[in-house]
């Protein structure tokens, strides 16, 4: 990969990053805390709705995260090329 090729799947991957960590935040943080008292209007599994996020809602939504990051990672990594051999052949 030359140096343009390596800035775009970088800076590809830092957008994926941020969007995803953004998702993370505003469920985490929004659902959790800011919205808690509305959405604690409705129930989910016998409880309010705020106090599952807050509880356990924000740490299913991070695990589906990090699998549709890894999703999508796999997926640049086919379109630039890059396979686990040449990484660990670039990074020794």
């Amino acid at each position: 990969m030359d140096t343009a090729q390596r800035q775009e799947y970088w800076r590809r991957n830092l957008r994926l990053m941020a969007i995803l960590l953004t998702v993370w935040a505003l469920v985490s943080f929004g659902a959790g805390i800011l919205f808690v008292e509305f959405l604690n209007q409705v129930s989910f599994l016998g409880v309010p709705l705020g106090f599952w996020f807050a509880q356990q809602g924000s740490i299913v939504v991070f695990v589906i995260l990090i699998a549709i990051y890894v999703w999508r990672m796999d997926k640049l990594d086919k379109e630039y090329g890059i396979t686990e051999y040449e990484q660990e052949v670039h990074h020794s």
